[in-house]
């Protein structure tokens, strides 16, 4: 345990960010064989909403990009440069024939029946692979995509021991899990097309649930006297219907559905500002990246990730409550919006993310044995520790 009580990195010795574990550059140029779970929900990578399944077909392309072999545990009809390998025809949100828990049990134990095939694999699918992971010698390296309920920490506590997590933000991480490193999701920036001018409408993009704040958006534009476009699937129809619903064509505020690839990018380069008014602290938020690379800036509640994500006065607007919001708005001409491109540039690209995937990974097989039944933790929680011997097997 770190000074302050908290579990910390699992870097073996101490390692900090400039200080690796004695690895030769042979072990970490290596070919790996990676085997990546994917979820089954959706697609990989989705057509519309599927964050899970982005994050793991981002990887994925990247590791083939690099040189590795890898295979990608994920629906049928998925589409990858990488070996497939699936059991669900398709995903079990998108097909109500699929029963998710016939097929993820399925995928979960192809993927493991498999295990001595790969030097690591990468849980893209939530704490369900790790009870397989005690089942077999190849390290498992889970990414903690938020918890979305105490109820499931038994589970990681349970693997703590074997568990080689990785947080998706710092503000995710939980005190009793030790973690191989904080990962922050990228994007594919080609799919994102910078726009230096800012354009009149406000925007909310994201699951159309009371925690995505939806109606406080609304209250921010009425108040604010700007149009508002919503967009994004309706997860809560009771709170569509109530909240959001009798306020579509009032005060200029409408909704655009659930928005493909091209449409997003529009929406987003075209907006004034992205608020993100959200009632829970969230792990991550890809909106808020995707958005800060068009170029517009974003407006949110200081709540789990945000500080990590946004820059104050630089990139958007940290506030703790609606009539903040409304007023930050008056500031967002002041903000630059090649700023905003610049900041995800330099932190939140697929390049960075799958590199600092990459030098876990390394760190993990070159550490052997050890590596699977270890309960040292020291050092404190730092970024994944990078180097460009890593980036290439």
């Amino acid at each position: 345990m770190g000074a302050d009580g908290n579990h910390a990195d699992r870097n073996d010795g101490g390692a900090g960010p400039d200080n690796r574990p004695g690895t030769c550059s042979a072990q970490l140029n290596r070919r790996l064989r990676i085997g990546v779970i994917a979820s089954i929900a959706h697609r990989t990578p989705p057509r519309g909403y599927g964050p899970w399944e982005q994050v793991a077909s981002m990887l994925t392309e990247g590791f083939v990009a690099l040189g590795h072999e890898v295979t990608l545990f994920a629906t049928a009809d998925s589409i990858t440069s990488a070996h497939l390998h699936a059991e669900a025809p398709r995903g079990y949100e998108e097909d109500p024939s699929i029963d998710a828990k016939v097929y993820e049990g399925l995928h979960n134990a192809a993927a493991f029946e498999r295990a001595d095939e790969f030097d690591v694999m990468s849980n893209q699918f939530d704490f369900l692979p790790l009870t397989y992971s005690r089942l077999v010698s190849t390290p498992v390296v889970t990414t903690i995509h938020g918890f979305s309920s105490d109820r499931i920490l038994p589970v990681y506590r349970a693997y703590d021991d074997i568990g080689h997590y990785v947080a998706i933000s710092d503000a995710d991480r939980h005190p009793d899990l030790g973690y191989e490193a904080t990962i922050h999701h990228g994007i594919e920036l080609s799919q994102f097309t910078f726009r230096p001018k800012p354009g009149s409408y406000l925007l909310f993009l994201g699951r159309i649930h009371p925690d995505k704040g939806t109606h406080l958006a609304i209250e921010v534009a009425r108040r604010a006297g700007l149009p508002l476009v919503i967009a994004g699937i309706v997860q809560d129809r009771a709170y569509f219907r109530d909240l959001v619903e009798p306020h579509l064509g009032m005060a200029g505020i409408t909704y655009a559905g659930a928005v493909g690839p091209v449409e997003r990018d529009a929406l987003l380069g075209g907006a004034f500002a992205l608020l993100h008014l959200i009632g829970f602290a969230e792990p991550f938020g890809l909106s808020v990246v995707e958005a800060l690379a068009t170029g517009t800036p974003v407006i949110a509640f200081r709540l789990g990730s945000m500080p990590e994500l946004i820059r104050h006065g630089r990139t958007g607007f940290l506030v703790d409550d609606v009539s903040q919001a409304v007023e930050a708005i008056g500031h967002v001409d002041s903000l630059r919006r090649r700023d905003c491109r610049d900041d995800v540039e330099a932190r939140f690209t697929a390049e960075h993310m799958v590199a600092d995937y990459a030098d876990v990974f390394a760190r993990i097989v070159s550490s052997g044995p050890s590596a699977i039944s270890r309960s040292s933790r020291s050092g404190t929680p730092t970024r994944a520790n990078r180097t460009d011997e890593s980036l290439t097997p």
